[in-house]
C-alpha cells in the first residue's frame, strides 16, 4: 500500500521539537574517561548543558524520563536525582528494557503527553559499562547464603532461560536463515565506511556534543570528543578474524561504551516555541514488539519491524531513513532476507555496531541521527528499529514534516 493511501493512524499530540537534542560521542569501555564518574550525575548536568546550548530553558521541563540498564550510585533516587543534577526540581520516572530502553523512554515521554499529564517532558538516557557495580543478592532457597551477580558482563554472557549467551544467538540465527559469512563481512565493512564517510562530512557535529568530564575535586579529566575505540578496518583483515560462532567475529559485533543522549517531547504547540525550526514538525506514528523464539534474538527486529508495517500499511518503500540497533552485523543481513530490503540502504551516518553499545542511550542516539538525516533529506519516515535481551525486537516508525502537512524544507 502506498503511502498515500495507507490507513496508519499516528499520535495527534506527541512531537519531538526539530534540534531540541544531542548525545555524547560513546567512548569505549576500555578507553572511557566516563569510568571514573557517577553516570548519572554526569548525565544530569550534561543534558543541562545541551540544553542551554540549543536555546532551551531548563524551566520549561515539566517530567523527565530517565533510562538506563546498569545499576549506579543513588540509583533508587532515578529521574529526581538526575533532575536535580541538571539544576532543577522536577519528578520524573525510570524506564529499563536492556538495548531498548532509548526508544522506550521516547515512548513513555510520548504517553505523557498524548494523556495531558506532562507538556514537556524530557528524556535523558545513559549507561555507563566501564567497571560496572558488583551486586550481591540474597538467596535462601539456595544452599549459599548469597549469591552474587559479577556484574553487566554476567548478563552479556548468559540468559538465565536458555542457558545461552548472546553472542550464541546470533549463530544460531546465522544458521536458521543460512546466512553467508562473506555477505556479513560486506555489511561490516559498509557500516564502518558509512560511519567513516559522515564522520568526515561534519553530520555528526549537529547531534554529538562534546563534554567535559570532572573528577571528584572538580577537575577537568578532559573532554569527549570523539567516539574513541572505534578504528578503521579493512576487508582482509575481517576476513581474516576467526569466527566466535557462526559469522561471527571480534569485527562483526558491537562493543561495549559509555554515553548519555537526550531529546524532548511535547505538544504541537510547545514543539514550535521550542523548536530550532518551527517550520519542522516531528510526530511518532506507531510502535511494535515482538518476542521471538528461544535464542533467536537477531531474527525478533524483523518481525516487530514486520508487524509495524503490517499495523501501520506501509511499506519499506514508504521509508526515508532506516536505522537500527545492531550488536551484530548478522541482525542487518537476517533483515535484508526477511523484508527483502537491500541493507546498503539503512544505517547511511552509522551504528551502534560500529559506535558501541552503552545499552540505555544506544537507540536515543540512534534516533537523533536518524530524525537529522531526514530533515536533511527533506523529511519522510524514519524508521527506528532494534532488538533486546530476552528475544525481543522493538520498531518505532517516526514522520518528519512541515506544520502543513508537506516534506520539511
Amino acid at each position: 500500500m502506498a503511502a498515500e493511501t495507507s490507513t496508519h493512524t499516528r499520535a495527534t499530540r506527541a512531537r519531538i521539537p526539530y534540534g531540541t537534542w544531542g548525545s555524547s560521542y560513546f567512548p569505549a569501555w576500555q578507553t572511557s574517561p566516563l569510568a571514573e564518574v557517577n553516570i548519572g550525575q554526569f548525565a544530569g548536568e550534561a543534558m543541562g548543558r545541551i540544553l542551554g546550548l540549543r536555546g532551551v530553558p531548563q524551566s520549561r521541563l515539566e517530567y523527565l524520563v530517565i533510562g538506563s540498564t546498569i545499576p549506579w550510585h543513588w540509583k533508587f533516587w532515578t529521574a529526581p536525582l538526575v533532575a536535580s543534577c541538571m539544576g532543577t526540581r522536577i519528578p520524573g520516572f525510570h524506564v529499563e528494557q536492556a538495548c531498548a530502553t532509548g526508544l522506550q523512554a521516547v515512548v513513555v515521554a510520548a504517553a505523557e503527553v498524548e494523556m495531558g499529564a506532562n507538556d514537556v517532558v524530557g528524556v535523558l538516557t545513559f549507561d555507563r559499562t566501564s567497571d560496572s557495580p558488583v551486586g550481591v543478592f540474597p538467596e535462601r532457597r539456595s544452599y549459599e547464603r548469597t549469591q552474587a551477580l559479577g556484574d553487566v558482563w554476567d548478563n552479556f554472557g548468559f540468559d538465565p532461560a536458555t542457558g545461552r549467551a548472546m553472542i550464541a544467538s546470533a549463530g544460531l540465527a546465522a544458521r536458521k536463515y543460512k546466512i553467508d559469512r562473506r555477505e556479513v563481512d560486506e555489511i561490516t565493512l559498509c557500516r564502518y565506511e558509512q560511519y567513516f564517510n559522515t564522520k568526515d562530512s561534519g553530520f555528526l557535529d549537529r547531534v554529538l556534543v562534546p563534554l567535559e568530564v570532572l573528577n571528584l575535586q572538580g577537575r577537568s579529566m578532559g573532554v569527549i570528543d570523539d567516539d574513541l575505540g572505534v578504528r578503521r578496518i579493512s576487508a582482509g583483515g575481517l576476513r581474516a578474524m576467526r569466527e566466535l560462532d557462526t559469522c561471527v567475529t571480534a569485527g562483526s559485533q558491537t562493543h561495549a561504551s559509555d554515553g548519555i543522549a537526550c531529546l524532548l517531547v511535547t505538544t504541537p504547540e510547545k514543539a514550535r516555541e521550542l523548536s530550532v525550526r518551527p517550520e519542522i514538525d516531528i510526530s511518532l506514528v506507531a510502535k511494535a514488539e515482538i518476542r521471538t523464539s528461544p535464542s533467536l534474538m537477531p531474527e525478533s527486529p524483523a518481525l516487530a519491524v514486520a508487524k509495524l508495517l503490517e499495523r501501520t500499511g506501509l511499506e519499506m518503500d514508504d521509508m526515508a531513513v532506516v536505522k537500527n540497533h545492531n550488536p551484530f552485523a548478522v541482525n542487518d543481513a537476517i533483515f535484508a532476507k526477511v523484508l527483502d530490503y537491500d541493507w546498503h540502504g539503512m544505517n547511511t551516518t552509522g551504528c551502534s555496531l560500529v559506535w558501541g553499545h552503552p545499552q540505555g542511550p544506544t537507540l536515543t542516539r540512534s534516533l537523533i541521527e536518524g530524525l537529522e538525516e531526514a530533515v536533511s533529506l527533506g523529511g519522510g519516515h524514519v524508521l527506528l528499529f532494534g532488538c533486546a535481551a530476552g528475544d525481543v525486537g522493538i520498531a518505532a516508525i517516526f514522520e518528519v514534516s512541515d506544520q502543513k502537512g508537506g516534506r520539511a524544507s
